[in-house]
């Protein structure tokens, strides 16, 4: 997943489920997006975090 994609779907995530969401540098160029309560992975590889809460 592109970068500008991987951050629209993360932020779409954290206001639809109103949970935290992290996007992260998978592998390759390629972006993740997951629930940050979920996400077990490198510390270092999240790019940003998405706070439904915060404003």
């Amino acid at each position: 997943m592109s970068q500008s994609l991987a951050f629209a779907n993360a932020w779409t995530l954290a206001k639809t489920l109103m949970v935290c969401v992290v996007v992260f540098h998978a592998d390759a160029g390629h972006f993740g997006v997951m629930p940050a309560a979920e996400y077990d992975g490198d510390p270092g590889a999240v790019i940003h975090e998405f706070d439904p809460f915060q404003s």
